[in-house]
């Protein structure tokens, strides 16, 4: 019988290795798995590559993992937002390293990563810094770069709801990067609200067929970004 439900946050994450290249979702506070990312904290992995929209805020989630210093690189659209404090300090000291990408660029080379496509070409950079060091091609008479897919180790991704056989519904802007990150990983880890008995989701609203999903962890009362920040939290 499948049964991808897990028993609990550490448990789903036992087996991250040194090295590791992580897919993070969340668009800022929106979909971000903090449990997870919390949870990886504690299960101690390094040097990590990090893919995820920006790169935290205050110092919970995200912002936590990069300041714990577990993090060797980051690969993101936004490196700065309103409330992020640690990345900028630690990439001037030269302490992270970061690659810029901009952000449809940066959802295409997940989706691509999980299609199987190794790479694609985009006008988005072209004649930029960020196309250094690229193949650039024209095709009608328009300047391309081409970009590679990414592909990681691990997604950490954040849910509505969830069954055992890993299909899983998103809520809203949650959804964000959520299902190309599952199909882009060798093992995607999901956190949800909640889980539910096989066959209570209706299968049209359905977002990632539970093929894509590993290991599904429920977290009934998901911690919120900015009422932590409101609060001062810092992790651990």
């Amino acid at each position: 019988m499948i049964d991808k439900t897990v028993a609990d946050v550490p448990a789903a994450l036992a087996d991250v290795e040194d090295g590791a290249t992580v897919l993070i979702g969340g668009f800022g506070e929106s979909g971000s798995p903090i449990e997870l990312i919390h949870g990886l904290i504690d299960q101690g992995a390094r040097e990590l590559t990090v893919v995820s929209n920006n790169t935290g805020n205050g110092h919970v989630g995200l912002a936590a993992l990069i300041q714990a210093k577990r993090v060797a690189k980051m690969v993101c659209s936004y490196p700065r937002s309103s409330h992020s404090k640690v990345f900028p300090e630690l990439y001037r000291k030269g302490e992270i390293e970061l690659e810029l990408v901009p952000q449809g660029t940066l959802a295409e080379r997940i989706r691509a990563g999980g299609a199987g496509i190794p790479a694609f070409f985009t006008p988005t950079a072209a004649g930029t810094v960020l196309a250094e060091g690229k193949e650039e091609r024209e095709f009608d008479g328009r300047r391309y770069v081409m970009e590679r897919a990414i592909r990681g180790d691990l997604a950490l991704v954040r849910a509505e709801a969830g069954d055992r056989f890993g299909n899983l519904t998103f809520y809203k802007a949650g959804r964000n990067f959520g299902p190309i990150m599952c199909m882009a990983a060798k093992c995607a880890v999901v956190q949800v609200r909640r889980i539910v008995e096989a066959g209570e989701l209706d299968p049209e609203e359905v977002v990632t067929p539970g093929i894509f999903v590993d290991r599904v962890v429920e977290v009934p009362e998901p911690a919120h970004e900015s009422q932590l920040i409101a609060q001062g939290a810092s992790y651990p």
